[in-house]
């Protein structure tokens, strides 16, 4: 890559990064203060991203998230929920707790915390966590939540698919047995696409085995 093509690009990701900095200040102003942020800012601030670290595969997973939402994603005081969540012994089971770019609150929740190999029981350890995040739902009925459900590269794409979408399923159905209204939920699975770590390595595997659930509120 050229010098003048990388100025470019690193310039526009300034830009961006300049644009997320001015929807962080409008979201300072109280808990559950909202700001308008368009559905398509997660893929932007990915696009942005990638420029700078030239793989626009990884720019595209950036920005991925729960995708396009009917009526824009709005930006949302996340502070309350996040500690709320880390509380509940997130943090000890290694699920993390992250405000994506796109203004949803991310709980990626590992494999070995939630599921046994190859099957779609919750564990109890996870229980704690799913009731922390169920009670932000039920107290901020504004909230909406996604769970998306992910396996590793080995197996069918069938048996893959289907393991990851019961996985999505059985955590958005917990959340509906502590009170979320049905409504205010979606699961969907993508079996091994998006992988965050190498499916060559058993370590990677198990990385990419994983429930990202999405809490997120829509604009009005």
């Amino acid at each position: 890559m050229n010098i003048s093509m990388r100025a470019s690009r690193i310039a526009s990701c300034v830009g961006i990064v300049a644009l997320m900095a001015g929807c962080a200040n409008l979201n300072e102003m109280g808990t559950g203060g909202k700001t308008a942020v368009g559905a398509g800012a997660g893929a932007a601030v990915g696009a942005g991203l990638g420029a700078l670290i030239g793989d626009s595969s990884k720019a595209a997973a950036i920005g991925a998230g729960i995708g396009a939402v009917a009526g824009g994603i709005a930006g949302y005081n996340w502070a309350g929920v996040k500690n709320d969540v880390e509380k509940s012994g997130a943090r000890d089971l290694g699920v993390d707790v992250t405000e994506m770019p796109d203004g949803t609150l991310r709980v990626n929740i590992p494999s070995n915390v939630s599921f046994d190999t190859s099957k779609y029981a919750l564990k109890p350890a996870l229980l704690p966590v799913l009731d922390s995040v169920s009670r932000a739902l039920v107290q901020h009925p504004e909230l909406r939540a996604k769970s998306i459900g992910y396996t590793d590269s080995t197996g069918s794409a069938t048996t893959n698919q289907t393991l990851s979408v019961n996985r999505a399923r059985a955590v958005a159905n917990y959340l509906t047995q502590q009170g979320v209204p049905t409504g205010n939920l979606s699961a969907e699975g993508r079996g091994p696409s998006n992988p965050v770590a190498d499916n060559s390595t058993a370590e990677g595997r198990s990385m990419n085995r994983r429930v990202e659930l999405y809490l997120y509120a829509v604009q009005k």
